[in-house]
């Protein structure tokens, strides 16, 4: 019985990363075997253990053979005649396929380390093909790693799995799993790019790729990246959470004409439509995308109207999710019309106009029609007002 580590920690080691999960792999040992040494058995669908003391995860060495389409379709063999080297054979790229003994000697068959210095991304074998998810996961490690490329012969080997239909096998769970994995990376734009290179995104999310398509020849002509992809850049610049890096992606289209603002919310609801994702995602985007002609014309609003705006965004009762609302736009406004340095930034207005807003003591003005209750709701709204219309001609919260 041997032990190997493997995987992502032996990778991140060898670039000089932090390692946040080690992963093992047992060569010569049966489930009976490690249930004897106090491991404790978690895999469903191939033995993966826990060790007693540490609970790092240690799974036997196994081959795994294709069954059916999409990222499902395996069978697995674990036993203790599989070897290190046929373990590491079924790992999608060179550099996962690296092995680290007790020792600390380097079991690397495939030229891992290679890839490594040359910061080059190559599967491992055609195996690759058989699993779509390693598609995306190639796409996520790019937005991590940013110096490292897409080896072309590996490319190719994307373009024809999505030709194929493999991609289109994905569950929108799955998707959404990596997909919001990589926007919390240092530059998630090159985990789009990845997946436009190979044709994957227009599968996955065609909305998406059609605006970063028609963005593309302009800003190709300019020397930059499309707006949508320095947008979401910027946000992961900033270190905004989750909500706020995916609600930047659905102010990736031009607004369009409707007055009701129903048409700038189309990307943000055909992305949170096919990717399912979760409510506090799908609220901040399609509030974004729905006031986002409103936040840019936030000097010119009255005070009446920026109150009108906090009410419609629930702004009193969840004001955190407002300035995530504002975090959003701030993004978008930052990146397609760049204000001059005189000029009175709509964030600003916006962000003052609820600080002032907050300033209003509901309960006291309920107080003051205690009498007349149904008066209450239009008093406080008043009070809010007047507060904006303060901070608006003085250009300060009061």
């Amino acid at each position: 019985m041997q032990i190997y580590t493997v995987g992502g920690a032996v990778r991140d080691g060898l670039l000089g990363l932090p390692v946040q999960d080690r992963d093992h792999v047992v060569v010569g040992a049966t489930p009976e075997r490690m249930a004897a040494l106090g491991y404790k058995p978690v895999g469903k669908d191939f033995p993966v253990f826990l060790h007693p003391e540490t609970h790092e995860e240690y799974a036997l060495a196994r081959t795994e053979r294709k069954t059916g389409a999409g990222y499902r379709g395996f069978a697995f063999h674990a036993d203790a005649d599989v070897t290190l080297e046929q373990d590491l054979a079924r790992r999608d790229l060179t550099i996962n396929a690296i092995a680290r003994a007790a020792d600390g000697s380097l079991i690397d068959p495939f030229g891992g380390r290679a890839d490594l210095q040359a910061r080059v991304f190559r599967h491992v074998s055609d195996a690759f093909a058989e699993d779509p998810v390693r598609i995306l996961r190639i796409a996520r490690f790019a937005a991590r790693f940013t110096e490292f490329t897409v080896a072309p012969e590996t490319n190719a080997l994307m373009c024809a799995m999505v030709q194929a239909g493999e991609v289109d096998a994905l569950v929108d769970e799955r998707v959404w799993q990596e997909l919001s994995r990589g926007l919390m990376e240092r530059q998630p734009s090159r985990m789009f790019q990845v997946l436009r290179d190979c044709g994957a995104l227009a599968r996955i999310l065609p909305e998406l790729d059609a605006v970063w398509a028609a963005d593309s020849g302009a800003a190709h002509a300019a020397g930059m990246s499309t707006v949508v992809a320095r947008m979401v850049d910027l946000a992961a610049c900033s270190a905004y959470p989750l909500p706020i890096r995916f609600a930047v992606l659905g102010l990736g289209d031009e607004p369009g004409d409707a007055s009701d603002g129903a048409a700038d919310t189309a990307l943000a609801e055909a992305l949170c439509r096919r990717l399912r994702v979760p409510n506090e995602c799908r609220d901040l985007a399609l509030m974004s995308a729905r006031e986002r002609r409103c936040a840019g014309d936030a000097a010119a609003l009255t005070a009446e109207a920026l109150v009108g705006l906090l009410t419609r965004c629930d702004a009193f009762r969840k004001p955190q999710r407002f300035l995530d609302m504002l975090n959003v736009q701030e993004c978008a406004q930052r990146i397609r019309r760049p204000a001059p340095q005189s000029a009175r930034k709509p964030i600003d207005v916006l962000r003052g106009a609820l600080a002032a807003a907050q300033t209003v003591r509901a309960g006291e003005v309920a107080a003051l029609y205690s009498a007349t209750p149904e008066r209450i709701p239009e008093a406080i709204h008043a009070a809010r007002v007047g507060a904006v219309a303060g901070f608006r001609d003085k250009g300060a919260v009061p």
